[in-house]
């Protein structure tokens, strides 16, 4: 009887711990989980939805040395949507859509979701397409992936009135995510590498030039459900025309439900040449299912 019930009580045990496992393993969210560097599994979507306001009041020249300027705003609203296709979970495809509003002449940094038409401050529109793809190179490191895209214009003109809404060279990108958890789970490293090439075009400002954008965020989970980060990048162009940046920023993201996660974000241009200085406030909300 007592081996019995010592075998009974190891049976109990062993099984609490599988199921504390896991429930572990189920209530872990999406946000640490599902990184950019994460593909999705065969049949699984991933639909995000961001947003970008950029505000800026200054310009920094060819020497770095800047200057105050009239306010000009740039709203750019990104739709992306990718799927798991390889029974290997290696591969992901997926399209991007892009939708612009921007304004001039110094209006106040909200009037980009204005409903009126005034053509000589500002100009908005859908501006570009690009299918895509996302694969993972290396089969043993997971947390490595590459996602290639095409990014096709939708407009005819740069500039009208004065007022800039996209580009109208085509862009092949290519960006390289990498993230690291540290140990105790509490900590993440996560970085990325965009690289573009911009052609088609010859009366658009960015044809015949190449650009690098690493960047490198810094997070930590103070729960399973949210994160707060710090990050930091910077843009290099180079080719027919040149210009840098750097920003820095702060930010945090948080998990609604198990479908649903929202982000949050904010940067300072704090430097750049050929560029302008402002500021950047970001809005996400992320579909997983």
């Amino acid at each position: 009887m007592k081996r019995q019930l010592i075998s009974f009580s190891i049976l109990f045990f062993l099984v609490v711990q599988i199921s504390n496992a896991q429930e572990d393993k189920v209530e872990k969210s999406n946000i640490q989980t599902y990184t950019p560097s994460k593909l999705l599994n065969n049949g699984q979507w991933d639909i995000k939805w961001f947003n970008n306001l950029y505000t800026e009041t200054k310009f920094a020249d060819a020497d770095g040395k800047s200057k105050s300027k009239l306010r000009e705003n740039y709203f750019t609203s990104t739709l992306e949507a990718f799927t798991g296709i390889s029974e290997n979970n290696r591969i992901n495809i997926g399209a991007i859509i892009e939708f612009r509003s921007n304004t001039i002449g110094d209006r106040q940094a909200l009037s980009v979701f204005s409903l009126k038409d005034n053509p000589n401050t500002e100009r908005k529109g859908i501006t570009s397409f690009a299918p895509a793809i996302k694969f993972q190179p290396l089969k043993n490191v997971g947390n490595f992936s590459v996602q290639s895209a095409v990014h096709i214009p939708l407009v005819s003109n740069e500039t009208e009135n004065g007022v800039f809404l996209d580009q109208t060279a085509w862009t092949f990108q290519n960006r390289f995510f990498y993230d690291y958890t540290f140990s105790n789970g509490k900590w993440q490293l996560f970085t990325e590498l965009n690289t573009e090439y911009n052609f088609g075009d010859e009366d658009s400002f960015a044809n015949n030039t190449f650009l690098l954008a690493p960047g490198i965020f810094f997070s930590y989970f103070p729960n399973e459900k949210s994160t707060v980060l710090a990050f930091t990048q910077h843009s290099q162009r180079f080719g027919d025309f040149t210009q840098d940046y750097t920003a820095l920023g702060l930010g945090g993201k948080y998990q609604i439900t198990k479908t649903l996660n929202l982000e949050v974000l904010y940067s300072n241009f704090v430097r750049g040449t050929n560029n302008g200085l402002g500021q950047s406030f970001n809005l996400g909300i992320r579909a997983l299912f």
